[in-house]
């Protein structure tokens, strides 16, 4: 299964693979051809699987920052 998203950074192409109980999925900017997979449980919709995949591309392309890290400490 293939698929496209014209967001605003130009469009991304979508590829969807099984693999055994897992789904791999590609991110691929059109313009600078840049791609990133991820593996998502098959429990996932398709539409949460592509777009933890464009969070991803978009974190590789700089037009998103990355997450903040989670305060690790001791709270009473």
């Amino acid at each position: 299964m293939a698929g496209r998203d014209d967001s605003q950074s130009g469009r991304v192409f979508f590829e969807f693979a099984q693999l055994g109980q897992q789904m791999r999925v590609a991110a691929i900017d059109e313009a600078t051809g840049t791609e990133v997979v991820v593996i998502a449980p098959l429990t996932a919709t398709p539409h949460q699987m592509q777009q933890l995949a464009l969070a991803k591309l978009r974190r590789r392309l700089g037009t998103e920052p990355p997450p903040r890290p989670p305060v690790i400490g001791k709270f009473a």
